[in-house]
């Protein structure tokens, strides 16, 4: 999904073009507003792409400052997205087969429709109920004797066969575990079954003959779909649950079936399932200190409560009590049986379950070989052995049998996945890890607008907290908004406004206090000087007596291109301000004025050849010792990019309201981009945000803005983007712009719609599996305490990343809700992306926020994570989170290659290879064409990596071909400096001359690019041997002699058996 403008704010922002309608959501409806404002430009100029970042969703209209997501009330009215993704599978009355249908209709696989759909039907049929319970309705799952127990009851599944037909039929398994039945069917009961010792595989997924050739297949989730691999002849019967839950269920019985076979429950209530009761049974004896049996009912609650504190009392006194109730018992008093059996209910999560049992051998615990194959497979971690294994079972399992022997029970692996080693965000990245040695323009800024204000931008009241708070938050550039005060003290406020003052003096006292609270990198104080003469002098004082040698005065140096790096400038202090020229001789002099609204005025109306009254340049009197205070941050008025091209020099800093910043970014993004590589950019937001919404940070980073100033005062959508972009470089206040946008010769446009040249596109994979302990939402009321949430995952970045999906509501279960849903996203600059996971509350009143998460996608972890969630001003909710599993292309961990997007390079038809563009200069193209045959070549090594025997040819020969690149890249620069005048001489004049400027930064980008993929493919390839090498260890096959020696016998369940389909089983 490309941009998806939002605008119109109401309370005077500016009207918007509304962007395209991403799905009939209604208007997001927000307290202070969101992303309403800020220009005419197409897209919606800073009105915000994606998000469901505030409090509710109404059905039609913005009101209050609201975003509108392009559609119109009546159209949102007939068009909600909520409710579920598809109609809930039903089964057929009739036996005869039906062919699956596309759409999703009774007796049909749901279809899995985006969020721009007609939910009409949907709404009409769905009643909502109010229950006063928050216990779920089915028994968890949380041992296999209860899968085992399952099967016996029985559940629909649905078997496919050839030629896209589907019989739905009623599997059990027998009461003696001998053989698995269904029903109905045309064949006698007797026929009608498997032996379960004819089995000899259980596969998951859709990994048969039947599966891959069906033309249903791809209507299939692959968590749904197994195989039971039976008979000599290697037969399949190919099975899709109503969900994966189900499938998870019956893979895990028949695996431990075909393990143990009749002895199966003998086995699970031997000593291995006896470890867990066997803690459990110790946390009662504990309490229960003078043997009496049992223990009191508040006692049983807090002690469940202690080993899970996201469980809620009256959850825990509710499950109780229907224990009791059902076995007709008076009076409160916990037994041992009763503890542990409420123990196991409350305290075991299904999905984690399926995912232990899925690497432990059909066991009900991993072990130190299970565990690193986990780790290895799934969460990426390098170098595994058994020592790191152990460390964790001895850091996480609770039961002192589990430490002794080096078993991680269901508790242990629960305690590992939610704790801190498995949040998403990668803790490499709570530390400074970026190059802080390259120049001050190459990095993004954590940026504040009018710091001083705690509430709106028009009458709210100023404070130094909000000082305080924003420089606590890695904050790096402040607003001083200075006026003259009584009694020759400067305030800071909002000029023209009803907003109230605070001491000029009183601020910089914080500013010096806090400055490097959170940060060491350099502080920008954005000095927006309104004060006389004699108060400027008064503020020059205040800032040297009490900054002193952290005030940065030093000149620029002329000789220089570009500015200082931070880390040049650690400890320092800079001030943005105007600046006297290097002419005026006395002691003091005129310059232009800063305030912010009078220059978007003036602005606007040199854009506006219609406006009769263009307002004039305001110009004011400057002292030359606060002139003297500006060093490398001198405040100029832009002109045009062209004319700063040739005049700017790098040391001074233009400032954008945000709708020229706009206008600049739509029609004007290659010379937006690089006139940020040398020159320092600030965009702030419009006045006509009275509300103090924000802007889009997005909109203007895309085009290398280093300085976009937000309201921190203002939560939501916009601050969470801020918030979390900043968090991956150590939370220091600087982020490393992409190398793309640094480069002296590269050709970028914000505004692409397609793939990055020279960048390699990254596939994300992510299961949403299941939310724990959700919140009821502030504020509302109407449904009591039941929660029906939904999630929706976001991306954020250039608008080719631009997208959006959510998963299916899970109605009245907001302690556990299990979702089950996997999206696929296509990012383009991966540098440039951001992921926002948001939790909603489906409502017909106005679905209500619970929480947030947004992280940069470089700082993402692979493999099972959970996502902590924050609230609507960006406070952690306790014991809150997702659960989910992440997979991206080319990077460590997370399971099968085809949740790594690795499968589709496979698919296509064709080999693409980058093109070179011609620039009809027959010198510089004859160097380019050069470049082609080694470009091909890299192409086919790095798509050739799927195959294992490619790799030796990608360690041989990448270094021969990267140097054969490298070596035209460095030819073609040769003419980087006189292209212009080589290219008049070849007879090019103006838009073929710029045309041919163009190609040549196109192409140095292109040559670049692959040079960096090879060379990243060859270290990869190494790794990858490392790995292979590691897993040999680990798994006893490197030791001398194993050639020869008896294999141990495979573990079935991860067999793979070339199987035959048997037509004979279809009915």
């Amino acid at each position: 999904m490309a941009e998806c403008g939002r605008g119109g704010a109401a309370g005077g922002a500016l009207p918007t073009s509304p962007g395209p309608a991403l799905g009939a959501k209604g208007a997001l409806k927000a307290g202070a507003g969101e992303g309403g404002g800020g220009g005419g430009s197409s897209g919606g100029g800073g009105g915000g792409r994606l998000g469901h970042g505030r409090a509710r969703y109404d059905s039609g209209g913005v009101s209050n400052g609201d975003c509108s997501l392009g559609v119109s009330g009546d159209e949102a009215r007939a068009s909600p997205a909520r409710g579920p993704r598809g109609a809930a599978l039903a089964p057929t009355p009739s036996p005869a087969a039906c062919p699956l249908p596309r759409e999703s209709k009774p007796g049909g696989l749901p279809r899995r429709s985006s969020i721009i759909k007609d939910g009409t039907k949907q709404k009409r049929e769905r009643k909502k109920t109010v229950s006063f319970s928050s216990m779920p309705t089915e028994k968890k799952i949380s041992s296999a004797s209860d899968c085992i127990n399952s099967m016996v009851e029985g559940s629909e599944l649905k078997k496919v066969r050839s030629n896209s037909r589907i019989y739905h039929r009623y599997f059990l398994l027998d009461a003696d575990m001998q053989s698995l039945r269904w029903e109905p069917s045309k064949k006698d009961s007797e026929k009608a079954k498997i032996d379960i010792k004819s089995i000899k595989e259980v596969r998951t997924g859709k990994n048969t003959d039947i599966f891959r050739s069906n033309g249903i297949s791809d209507q299939i989730s692959e968590d749904c779909a197994f195989s039971v691999i039976y008979g000599e002849n290697y037969e399949s019967l190919d099975l899709v649950a109503n969900s994966a839950d189900v499938a998870n269920i019956w893979v895990t019985g028949l695996r431990y079936l075909i393990s143990y076979g009749k002895h199966t429950l003998d086995m699970l209530e031997s000593s291995q399932d006896n470890m867990r009761t066997s803690w459990v049974s110790h946390m009662f004896s504990e309490i229960d200190v003078e043997d009496l049996g049992h223990i009191t009912l508040c006692n049983a609650v807090q002690c469940i409560r202690n080993l899970n504190p996201g469980l809620k009392t009256s959850k825990i006194e509710l499950k109780f009590k229907e224990l009791h109730k059902s076995k007709d018992k008076a009076g409160t008093e916990v037994t041992k049986e009763e503890f542990v059996e409420v123990f196991h209910e409350l305290c075991t999560r299904p999905e984690i379950y399926f995912l232990l049992v899925q690497f432990s051998s059909n066991k009900e615990f991993l072990d130190t070989k299970d565990l690193m194959m986990f780790l290895e497979a799934e969460q990426g971690v390098a170098h595994i052995n058994e020592e790191i294994s152990l460390e964790i079972i001895h850091k996480y399992e609770p039961s002192k049998e589990g430490k002794e022997k080096g078993w991680l029970s269901i508790d242990g692996f629960t305690n590992y996945l939610m704790s801190p080693d498995c949040y998403i965000f990668d803790p490499e990245h709570k530390k400074v890890c970026q190059d802080m040695k390259q120049p001050l323009s190459h990095y993004f800024i954590n940026s504040s607008h009018n710091t001083y204000l705690i509430e709106d931008q028009f009458r709210g009241p100023s404070d130094i907290t909000g000082y305080i708070r924003a420089l606590k938050m890695g904050c790096r550039s402040v607003e001083l908004d200075v006026w003259d005060g009584p009694d020759n003290e400067p305030v800071i406020y909002t000029g023209h406004t009803m907003t109230s003052q605070i001491v000029f003096r009183s601020v910089i006292d914080i500013i010096n206090k806090y400055a490097f609270f959170a940060s060491e990198y350099p502080l920008i104080l954005c000095l927006e000087n309104h004060c006389s003469i004699k108060q400027q002098k008064v503020m020059v004082q205040h800032m040297k007596k009490i900054l002193g040698d952290k005030l940065y005065t030093t000149s620029p140096n002329v000789e220089e291109s570009y500015l200082p790096s931070p880390d040049v400038l650690k400890g320092r202090i800079l001030i943005k301000a105007k600046k006297l020229s290097s002419n005026c001789s006395g002691v003091e002099g005129d310059v232009t004025d800063e305030d912010e609204g009078a220059e978007m005025s003036q602005r606007m109306g040199k854009e506006n050849v219609e406006q009769p009254n263009n307002v004039p340049v305001k110009r004011f009197q400057l002292c030359k010792e606060l002139s003297e205070l500006v060093s490398i941050c001198k405040s100029v008025q832009f002109k045009e990019f062209q004319v700063s091209f040739q005049v700017q020099k790098y040391w001074e800093v233009c400032s954008f309201n945000e709708v020229l910043a706009s206008k600049y970014a739509n029609e004007n993004p290659g010379d937006f981009v690089n006139y940020n590589k040398r020159f320092l950019a600030r965009v702030f937001p419009s006045p006509m945000r009275i509300d103090s919404s924000n802007m889009n940070p997005q909109d203007f980073w895309k085009c290398g803005c280093q300085i976009v100033a937000m309201n921190f005062q203002t939560p939501g959508l916009m601050m969470d983007l801020n918030i979390g972009w900043f968090r991956q470089n150590g939370n220091c206040g600087y982020v490393l712009r992409p190398a793309i946008m640094r480069e002296e010769v590269s050709f970028f446009s914000a505004n692409t719609k397609d793939s990055v040249p020279g960048v390699s596109p990254q596939l994300l994979h992510i299961k949403i599996i299941s939310g724990q302990n959700f919140p009821k939402p502030k504020g509302s009321g109407a449904k009591g305490d039941v929660v029906d949430p939904y999630v929706y995952v976001e991306i954020h970045g250039i608008p080719a990343d631009c997208a959006e999906q959510r998963t299916k509501t899970v109605h009245q279960n907001g302690d556990a809700p299990i979702f089950d849903e996997s999206f696929e996203f296509q990012i383009n600059l991966p540098e440039l992306a951001m992921v926002r996971f948001v939790v909603l509350d489906d409502d017909y009143i106005g679905d209500e926020f619970i929480g947030q998460y947004t992280i940069p996608f470089e700082c993402l972890q692979t493999g099972y994570r959970h996502v902590p969630l924050q609230s609507l001003t960006g406070e952690v909710l306790a014991h809150a989170s997702l659960f989910v599993h992440v997979a991206i292309t080319n990077r460590r961990g997370g399971g099968k290659p085809h949740k790594r997007g690795l499968s589709v390079r496979k698919g296509k038809k064709s080999r693409e290879y980058a093109s070179l563009r011609t620039l009809w200069i027959k010198t510089v193209d004859e160097v380019f064409k050069n470049a082609q045959p080694p470009i091909r070549d890299a192409t086919d090594l790095r798509e050739n990596m799927q195959m294992i025997q490619s790799l030796k040819a990608v360690i041989e020969n990448a270094d021969a071909v990267y140097e054969k690149i490298v070596h035209c890249q460095k030819a073609a620069m040769e003419f980087h400096e006189h292209l212009h005048s080589i290219g008049t001489k070849e007879g090019l004049k103006e838009r073929k001359l710029q045309k041919a400027v163009e190609s040549f930064t196109w192409n140095i980008t292109i040559l670049k690019g692959q040079a960096d993929l090879l060379k990243y493919a060859k270290n990869e390839t190494l790794e990858n041997l490392k790995q292979i090498h590691y897993a040999a260890v680990s798994c006893g096959l490197n030791k001398p002699g194993t050639e020869n020696a008896d294999v141990q016998k495979p573990r079935r369940s991860l067999e793979v058996i070339p199987e035959k389909a048997n037509d004979e089983t279809g009915d």
